[in-house]
């Protein structure tokens, strides 16, 4: 992008008649192409994000889960980083919260409940 800037230095310099959008018209594009990227792309990323990290702090013990693996449980104990998972009797894993989600028939029964 610095490149383009210095190349139009020296055309805008050579054609002091050229309008605003000869010399900057490149530039606006650049910047809208980046709005619209952050409105369409970034930003609704960032609000699945901060939804799915609200699903997680409200997970408590007793919440059904499915870890990334695949792996479907019931929360035992919550630990500050860390789930306590039941996933058969007597068989409990320790995973990482950012590798939990809400299991499907709880997600479900959240939304009809509402």
């Amino acid at each position: 992008m610095l490149n383009y800037i210095l190349m139009l230095a020296p055309a805008a310099a050579q054609n002091p008649d050229a309008t605003f959008m000869d010399k900057w018209g490149g530039m606006l594009m650049m910047v809208a192409i980046f709005v619209v990227f952050y409105f369409f792309m970034i930003r609704p990323q960032q609000k699945k994000q901060k939804e799915l990290q609200k699903q997680r702090d409200a997970l408590t013990k007793g919440s059904k889960v499915i870890t990334a693996g695949g792996i479907y449980g019931i929360i035992k104990e919550v630990q500050e980083t860390t789930f306590l998972i039941e996933v058969s009797k007597d068989v409990t894993l320790k995973v990482d919260k950012g590798s939990v989600y809400v299991a499907a028939e709880d997600a479900q029964q959240g939304q009809q409940a509402k």
